[in-house]
């Protein structure tokens, strides 16, 4: 008899999909390879970064303790997004000049925490709409199961109720279409579908999305404008002791 946690694995299928932590705790003891997927902004982030030859140090723990996990690692911490002092940020538009070899420690409450978490389940990697295509690419031949992880959001807080967000699910339905592969699960057929209706009109989707208002809102119009952008970009990165690099560079 199959039991509730047998049937949430998402079992007798090459391709499955989750969302947030708990999702991720799912499909985690039997993925060979992962893929996060935190469009608004970490995945973004990391694809602009890791393009440019940065190296990025997913980051997820007390405020207070990032300065001193930097300098462990001979990395410097990420600024406040919109703020004064370090440039770079968890804002893409902040990262389209960072430095090659720059080594950059990136908190986030969903990308870095997934990413933290997914760290010795076989490969992990980061997708976005930008990157799609090569990360699909780089995984349509294995190792199989891949897990591809929606992030989305919290609810008021870091440790808030997940919101799913739509942005998330249309990239990982991108990182599902560009493996291109016939055993995918439900969940993962559902995600490309929407990526799919979506894909002619990624810009606008963002943009009106809840995440891509707040932005908007903000004054970062720039950042839903970039990963917005459909295959723009050709990273792979993977996460290597502890920080993403772009494959092309190890």
């Amino acid at each position: 008899m199959t039991t509730p946690a047998d049937a949430f694995d998402q079992h007798g299928f090459d391709i499955r999909l989750g969302w947030g932590i708990d999702g991720l705790k799912a499909l985690r003891p039997a993925a060979a390879a992962v893929v996060v997927v935190d469009v608004l902004s970490f995945s973004t982030c990391v694809d602009v970064a890791t393009a440019r030859g940065a190296t990025v140090l997913p980051y997820y723990g007390p405020a207070e303790a990032v300065e001193g996990y930097a300098r462990r690692y001979a990395a410097v911490a990420a600024g406040r997004r919109g703020g004064t002092g370090i440039p770079w940020s968890i804002s893409p538009s902040s990262l389209t000049s960072i430095p090659p070899n720059t080594r950059l420690v990136l908190p986030s409450p969903n990308g870095s925490r997934l990413s933290t978490e997914a760290a010795g389940a076989g490969i992990v990697t980061v997708g976005c709409l930008r990157n799609a295509s090569s990360v699909g690419g780089a995984l349509r031949d294995g190792p199989f199961p891949i897990a591809v992880i929606a992030a989305g959001e919290r609810w008021g807080h870091a440790e808030g109720a997940l919101r799913p967000a739509v942005e998330d699910l249309i990239g990982a339905g991108a990182i599902v279409a560009a493996l291109g592969l016939p055993s995918c699960s439900p969940e993962a057929r559902a995600a490309q579908a929407v990526f799919e209706a979506a894909r002619p009109s990624l810009g606008e989707h963002l943009r009106n999305s809840a995440s891509g208002r707040e932005l908007i809102e903000q004054g970062f119009e720039a950042d839903v404008e970039i990963a917005s952008q459909d295959d723009r970009s050709d990273t792979v990165p993977v996460l290597l002791d502890g920080a993403f690099v772009d494959r092309r560079r190890r």
